[in-house]
This record gives structure tokens, C-alpha cells and sequence, in this order.
């Protein structure tokens, strides 16, 4: 009777199922936010006359079921949508997954493999090591028969003892590559793997109709970041931006061949505008204190961000005309976000790694120079100064910086506290050579009365060996005293331009091709005899 029951339960599951049309949405359209996406499907539907209940698959998972939106056509009305995840159609795992998973199921079985015949390889090497104890005991054999026995044994040994060392050479191999395989299965399972969802729409159509459905929802299991490639070809060319993204989803589905949108709005922040409270004041006593101390306390409201030399020409601000991805990337920042829509499609996988998307290139007005500190670095950087950046709509982000067609180095682009000018390091230029020497024969120390005095003398020289002429900011130090009894005189900056509060001085050069220029300075500090003044040099 029970068992009678139980297949009764599942018939009528079953025919709940059949019940409702089952009909795969394609994820069209991904508009992508810094964090999270919305995605647009779209599929067609035979309605009959009446409700009609649809599920649709191919949905991503972790939807946020409050952003789901259905819209329909000829007059159809939708009466309900319902998400739900798939956890019957697909296990909570990802495809890389799956395929470690197997790849370490079939080496383990092979293992398995050469363990057995290693098991088999012993005990015929224990057979033969008995045989040979039987033989070394059979008096009725004689010598010639007994030696032929030996022999025999002997060599079927060898041949065994061989195999079973490279069986087990091999297991040793397997054991590695299977311990590898489980750490990559155990990285792998940490992602999170998001399982595709469905969503259950109840429809109402006065007549037999058919129709396009289109069904927008959120997840917050996708995003991007900006990254930058900044190219200079030299210093009497425009620098060139190329402004990409690095997307990631593990929403559970494919993105297969899908219209990008990248947004700079951010859901997750939420819209609603701070509310300032009253700012009430009371008087504090702290423990153990004779009196009170007023103190004064204030929520606080919205976090704030912080916000001359004549350089090489490179060029005027245009946007690049040989670039070929800006003819497919329109920009809209009329709204409060900006948003860059892509035409090309691209096929993101639900796989949680970074996928690299083109999404404009522009050549930018830049002034070029030099910029040397030689108390801190021998070498001397060369430095792109970028105006009428304010209107590329960048963001903070890593950028690769390439010179002359060489790789420096990484940079990172801060807008948030750069102002009119945005200074760029090029990296390192060896053939601006930049010596700093002690000058010994200026060096001295004195005793006069209670007083010590020591003056130092230095000499910087650089030396252009480029075929064309620089400029070059040049920066180095005199000391500042906060002691009184540690006074800096006979100060000679060289001509540079002094900061007497920081001690900073300040030259700019201009070098021309094959030329070497000299700056000297120096300085005597006087301080009381018997006392030691720490970070001399």
C-alpha cells in the first residue's frame, strides 16, 4: 500500500511537470556593472487560450528575484514570475571542475592499475625465492641440472625485479601528478560554482497567440575592472591610451556570443541619499578623572576622496584613427553613470576568471621630461604629462606602460586625486647618466670653542648621450634642523629653487644631445662639541 502511495506522489510530480511548457531562454544582452550584471534573454512561445504556465531554462543562478522583469507582447498579460535554482539538472559544480574531477578518477584508476601488478610482480619474485630454496635443497638433482635450475631462476628475477622498479618509477609519478590534480580540484571547488536557476512565468492570453518574450533579472555574480595600456612611441609623439576591461561572471550559464554594456554604476552601493541626524552634545566624564570634559560626537556622513618645466610636444588631443575597436564602442554618459556599448559580441564563460575586453583607444595630448633624484636612484625616469583626460571617463585602475615599443613596468591611474595634469612614469632611461659625488676637497670638520662644524659639498652632473636634446628635473635636499642647537648655515643652493621649510631644491635643465651639465650645492652644520648628529652623509 505504501509503495502504492509513493508511485502515485510521483505520478502526479511528474504530471505537474508536463504540465508546464519548458522553453530555453537565450542570454542575449549583458549590461555589466562594477558589481554585478544584468542580463537580457530572450525567447518565442506558443500561448494557448487561458493561463498558461512556462519554465524557462538556461537562467543564471543567485538571481535577485525582486529585479526579474517579463514583458510580452499581443495583449498577453503576466500574471506571475518565480525564480528558482536547478539543482536537479546540473550539479553544483563548475565545467573546469568536472574535468579535473575526471582527469584525477581515470589517474587513480590507472594507479590502481600498476598497483595490482606490482602486488602480481611480488608474488612471482616470492615463488622464485622459493623455488630456489627448493632447489638449493634437492639432493637427487644433479649438478649440471641444479646449476640449469639456478640459472633460470636467476634470469626470470632479473626480468621481474626490473619491471617492478619501473611500475613503481611510474606509480611515483602518478602519486605527483594526483596530489597536483587534487589541490587544482580543491582551488577549483572554492570558486563557488554558481548552478544555472529557472524561472516559472504564468501567463494569461485571451487567444491562442504566439509571442516574444523578453526577460530581464540581476546577479551579483559578475563585474569588471578597469585596466589601461598606455603607449609611447617617443617624445615628439601623443601618448596612446587603450582603455580595457577585465570581465568575470560565475553566474552559472555561458554568455555565448552576448551585446556588452559596461556600466560605471554600481547597484550594490544602493540609490538612497544619506540623511543627516542631529548632532546632540554631552558632556563626558572619563574613569578616575577630577572633572568633566565636554566631547563632542557627530555621525558621519559620506566618505570624501582627496582629491614647471617646458616639457617635449606630443601632440593635440584626438581620438586614435587607426584604432579599429572605437568604430565598434559608442559611449553614453548623459545619465548619472556612463556606460560603453559594445557591438562586437563576445562569449564569456561562467567560470569566475578574467576576460579581457577592448573598449576604446585614444591619442593624448602629452608633454615629456625627465625627472631625476639621485640622492634616492642613480637612473633618471622620463615622465608623460597628459592633459584633457577629464573627458575619457577613466576610472582607477592598473595600467602596462610601454615605451619605444618595450615593456616598462606597471603603473596605476588614480583619478580620483590627479587635477589638470596626469603625470605618467615611463620608466627608467639609461642613457640619461646621473652621477652624484661628495667633494672631498670641500669636506672638512672644525672645532671652534664649544662647537663643531662641518661642511659638506656635493657635485651633480649629468650627461645627455641621446641623439636629441631634454629637459630634466632635477631634485635634491638641504638638511632642516628642529633642534635648536643644531643650526645649518653657509647654505649653497646651486642656483636651484629652495624650499627653505621642506629643504627641497629644484633644478631644471634642459641638456642637449651628447652634453653633460653640472650642479654643485653644499651646506655646514654647527652643533655642540661631544654630540653626535645622526643621518649625515
Amino acid at each position: 500500500m505504501k509503495r502504492l502511495h509513493l508511485f502515485f506522489l510521483a505520478s502526479l510530480f511528474a504530471n505537474s511537470l508536463d504540465a508546464q511548457v519548458q522553453q530555453k531562454l537565450n542570454i542575449d544582452e549583458a549590461t555589466v556593472f562594477l558589481s554585478g550584471a544584468e542580463l537580457t534573454s530572450r525567447a518565442k512561445v506558443n500561448l494557448q487560450k487561458g493561463e498558461n504556465e512556462v519554465l524557462f531554462s538556461n537562467v543564471a543562478g543567485d538571481v535577485n528575484a525582486q529585479s526579474i522583469s517579463v514583458s510580452v507582447g499581443n495583449g498577453v498579460v503576466v500574471e506571475a514570475a518565480t525564480f528558482q535554482n536547478n539543482y536537479l539538472a546540473t550539479e553544483v559544480v563548475s565545467p573546469k571542475f568536472k574535468e579535473l574531477k575526471d582527469s584525477a578518477e581515470l589517474l587513480t584508476e590507472t594507479r590502481q592499475q600498476i598497483s595490482n601488478r606490482i602486488t602480481v610482480l611480488n608474488e612471482q619474485i616470492a615463488i622464485l625465492q622459493e623455488n630456489r630454496k627448493v632447489s638449493g635443497n634437492a639432493n637427487g638433482l644433479s649438478t649440471a641440472e641444479l646449476m640449469k635450475m639456478l640459472d633460470l631462476i636467476n634470469s626470470k628475477m632479473e626480468g621481474i625485479l626490473n619491471q617492478k622498479s619501473k611500475q613503481e618509477t611510474l606509480q611515483k609519478k602518478m602519486d605527483e601528478r594526483i596530489v597536483k590534480l587534487t589541490k587544482q580540484l580543491e582551488e577549483e571547488q572554492r570558486r563557488g560554482y554558481q548552478p544555472g536557476g529557472q524561472i516559472l512565468v504564468k501567463f494569461y492570453a485571451q487567444e491562442a497567440t504566439a509571442s516574444e518574450v523578453v526577460i530581464d533579472y540581476v546577479v551579483p555574480t559578475a563585474g569588471w575592472t578597469p585596466t589601461y595600456d598606455i603607449r609611447v612611441a617617443d617624445v615628439h609623439s601623443p601618448a596612446k591610451l587603450y582603455y580595457k576591461a577585465n570581465i568575470y561572471q560565475n553566474t552559472g550559464v555561458k554568455w555565448n556570443n552576448v551585446r556588452l554594456t559596461l556600466s560605471t554604476g554600481n547597484p550594490n552601493e544602493g540609490g538612497q541619499s544619506p540623511v543627516i541626524n542631529p548632532w546632540y552634545l554631552a558632556f563626558y566624564v572619563p574613569a578616575n578623572a577630577p572633572g568633566p570634559v565636554v566631547m563632542a560626537y557627530r555621525k558621519p556622513l559620506v566618505s570624501q576622496s582627496a582629491e614647471d618645466m617646458q616639457p617635449f610636444r606630443g601632440g593635440t588631443f584626438q581620438k586614435s584613427a587607426e584604432s579599429s575597436i572605437n568604430q565598434y564602442v559608442s559611449v553614453d554618459n548623459a545619465g548619472i553613470n556612463t556606460s560603453f556599448d559594445i557591438e562586437l559580441p563576445y562569449s564569456i564563460p561562467s567560470d569566475g576568471q578574467q576576460h579581457l575586453v577592448a573598449i576604446k583607444e585614444y591619442a593624448l595630448p602629452a608633454t615629456y621630461a625627465y625627472y631625476a633624484v639621485p640622492k634616492l636612484d642613480k637612473d633618471a625616469f622620463l615622465q608623460a604629462h597628459i592633459t584633457n583626460w577629464e573627458d575619457l571617463n577613466l576610472l582607477p585602475g592598473q595600467s602596462n606602460i610601454f615605451y619605444e615599443g618595450t615593456y616598462v613596468g606597471q603603473g596605476y591611474i588614480d583619478v580620483r586625486n590627479v587635477k589638470d595634469t596626469m603625470d605618467i612614469s615611463l620608466g627608467r632611461d639609461k642613457k640619461i647618466i646621473v652621477k652624484r659625488e661628495r667633494d672631498t676637497k670641500l669636506r672638512s670638520v672644525k672645532t671652534i670653542g664649544t662647537n663643531v662644524r662641518e661642511t659638506f659639498a656635493y657635485t651633480i652632473t649629468v650627461r645627455n648621450t641621446r641623439k636629441e636634446n631634454i629637459n630634466l628635473l632635477l631634485e635634491d635636499q638641504q638638511p632642516v634642523s628642529n633642534d635648536k642647537d643644531i643650526q645649518i648655515e653657509d647654505k649653497d643652493t646651486g642656483g636651484a629653487d629652495y624650499n627653505e621649510t621642506t629643504g627641497a631644491m629644484k633644478w631644471t635643465l634642459n641638456v642637449n644631445a651628447n652634453e653633460a651639465k653640472k650642479v654643485g650645492f653644499g651646506y655646514t652644520i654647527k652643533y655642540p662639541k661631544g654630540r653626535t648628529v645622526g643621518g649625515l652623509k
